[in-house]
């Protein structure tokens, strides 16, 4: 089981409880994954589970799983980045702060992709950014298959991501 941790949510401190061993099972697993099918030349960049995310200052967030996009740099600027996709694994009795005040966060912050993996229903919600914030792209459950455009290959059945745990 991993440490308890801390996040600020709009300059307030959340302290957050040990993830539980499932939870911590299913994170490592969707790190294989997505690392399995980056591809070598991709502008993204998988980040380790739960890295600090600084959102403008208000709110530091450490999601389970982040990609990152870097953009060419040139001479005269520096490599831009820019976060493509956040997956967070839901814990039972603490799913408040990931499904409702983080998923604003996100939403507010333009995010591209949101994967939010309930072990409770072994299901994953796929959200998308859309002019006026999220939309719910779909709810995978049973033997469909979690896939993303920038990750070729990945071809994942909810059956085998929630698969002994």
């Amino acid at each position: 089981m991993s440490d308890a941790y801390e996040e600020i949510i709009n300059g307030q401190r959340i302290h957050r409880r040990p993830p539980s061993k499932y939870h911590e099972v299913l994170v490592a697993r969707l790190h294989r994954l997505v690392e399995e099918f980056l591809p070598l030349n991709s502008t993204l960049r998988l980040l380790p589970p739960r890295a600090t995310l600084d959102l403008e200052g208000q709110s530091l967030l450490r999601p389970d799983l982040a990609l990152i996009r870097v953009e060419p740099s040139t001479e005269a600027a520096p490599r831009p980045v820019k976060l493509y996709l956040v997956a967070e694994v839901l814990d039972p009795g603490d799913h408040h702060c990931d499904t409702v005040v983080k998923k604003q966060l996100w939403t507010d912050g333009r995010l591209p992709r949101l994967w939010m993996v309930d072990p409770r229903y072994l299901n994953v919600e796929i959200y998308g950014c859309v002019e006026h914030g999220f939309s719910l792209i779909d709810i995978l459950a049973n033997q469909q298959t979690l896939t993303d455009p920038y990750l070729p290959g990945l071809n994942c059945s909810m059956h085998e991501l929630f698969a002994g745990t």
